[in-house]
């Protein structure tokens, strides 16, 4: 009964997404856009320099590329013309989800798991997303760019996120594609499963390279090796 008390017996649980890269496969789309985008300002990227870049903020894209030609207003006014052209061809090309990631969602929904998006996309863009798949019901919070003052690795985006749908940190298992989302995750205090779509070990607690791939059992497990890890504390 001791034991019982102190782990609380909360039966809350949530799983964590990142979105680009890991709900969905926006690659194409966003390099698309960048390239329109910096093309009008006279600059033209590499696919390699894109990559390089793909899931940071805006913010922290947009000086690197400009470098000295970089002021506070030119970042603003190109980060907002970048992101209307990328919605603009989500409602028009469409977009799908990774895959295994749909099936996961309605599973995870049948069995009690909160599920809530954790990105640094902006806000008008999850919104676009989730229209265009049909799925903002799946999901009980929402945060992105405009709710963190710092990117991944910091962990800031994981335990806002875990804060709206009301589950501990340590309940939480966090969805990503990216060491530095992986990173994050760690230091929030949370487990993590990597999707490495190149193989790439990510350092997740459970990587594979498509969540079709990924045990049925996969998330109970990782939450009940916290549980026992925190039990084990208390001997």
């Amino acid at each position: 009964m001791r034991l019982t008390r102190e782990l609380g017996m909360n039966s809350s649980k949530a799983v964590l997404w990142d979105m680009d890269g890991t709900l969905i496969n926006s690659e194409e789309l966003h390099w698309l856009a960048w390239r329109e985008t910096m093309t009008k300002e006279g600059l033209v990227i590499t696919r390699d320099q894109f990559l390089s870049t793909f899931g940071q903020r805006n913010d922290s894209i947009i000086p690197a590329w400009l470098g000295s030609a970089a002021t506070a207003e030119r970042i603003e006014r190109i980060g907002e013309t970048k992101e209307n052209v990328y919605r603009d061809l989500v409602r028009q090309v469409g977009i799908a989800f990774e895959p295994g990631v749909a099936s996961w969602l309605h599973r995870l929904q049948q069995h009690g798991w909160q599920q809530a998006i954790a990105s640094a996309a902006p806000h008008a863009n999850i919104d676009a997303i989730l229209e265009s798949l049909s799925a903002k019901h799946i999901f009980q919070a929402i945060v992105s760019a405009e709710d963190v003052h710092r990117g991944k690795p910091d962990p800031e985006v994981y335990l806002l996120a875990a804060t709206r749908v009301g589950v501990p940190a340590n309940r939480c298992i966090v969805v990503e594609d990216a060491v530095a989302g992986i990173e994050g995750a760690r230091r929030a205090g949370m487990r993590s499963v990597g999707v490495s779509h190149n193989g790439k070990d990510l350092h997740a607690d459970v990587c594979v390279e498509s969540l079709e791939l990924l045990e049925p059992d996969a998330f109970d497990r990782l939450l009940n090796q916290t549980e026992s890890r925190e039990a084990a504390t208390l001997f």
